[in-house]
């Protein structure tokens, strides 16, 4: 397998992606835009995020790093809030939660049964001055889709740096006696996955999901 072509290619089809997505919406400070630009970036820059973290583990295999020993925390020091601004993507896919229920699996969520009168539902609601009702928004806040724009795009430019953080991230996994999961990759199809491949980066992220795998069964062999 020609790992570096391989890395090549998907990393040149992810940057023109990123780039268009870009051009539609640009850089940084956002504010609001139009909802329908919003969720257009949004169906794309989802999937792509995902092959760019399986172009990272791809970047990182066989990567051996050496982490400092761990030294308790002076008394009376505290962990500041997170970097003001700093941007950082993320190199390991938000697991799904689910609860037990019998034999199968669903997703976790509020379980409130109104059986009589509740002082949280009132019984009677008065009725809206027509001047009192707010008329929908069109737009959507952009900050922070501007700050997936930004992670992404510098993970792009600078994957070897993102490579090194990946194999620090499972070497400190490995050092963790009770882990919570120790592959940066879910079980099963990958965030922003869909049977029919509708858009490029359906196809990229379906390349990348399959490379990546196999980076990691190398690692471990």
């Amino acid at each position: 397998m020609d790992w570096t072509r391989a890395i090549e290619i998907n990393h040149a089809a992810l940057s023109r992606i990123v780039a268009a997505l870009i051009a539609m919406v640009g850089l940084g400070a956002l504010g609001r835009i139009p909802k329908p630009l919003y969720r257009a970036v949004s169906r794309v820059l989802h999937p792509a995020e995902s092959a760019v973290r399986r172009l990272v583990v791809i970047a990182a295999r066989g990567l051996v790093v050496k982490l400092s020993p761990v030294r308790p925390m002076p008394k009376g020091l505290v962990v500041a809030g997170k970097g003001s601004g700093r941007v950082s993507f993320q190199l390991f896919d938000t697991r799904k939660r689910f609860g037990r229920v019998g034999r199968k699996y669903a997703k976790i969520g509020p379980r409130i049964h109104f059986f009589d009168p509740s002082p949280l539902v009132p019984l009677f609601r008065p009725m809206a001055v027509e001047s009192d009702v707010q008329k929908p928004d069109d737009t959507l806040d952009g900050h922070r889709l501007g700050r997936r724009l930004a992670a992404i795009k510098m993970a792009l430019e600078n994957l070897p740096r993102q490579a090194k953080r990946m194999a620090r991230w499972k070497a400190r996994r490995a050092r963790i006696q009770t882990p919570t999961f120790t592959s940066p990759l879910r079980p099963g199809p990958p965030p922003g996955h869909r049977k029919k491949a509708k858009e490029d980066v359906d196809w990229v992220l379906r390349e990348c999901h399959a490379l990546a795998w196999d980076a990691l069964r190398e690692d471990t062999s």
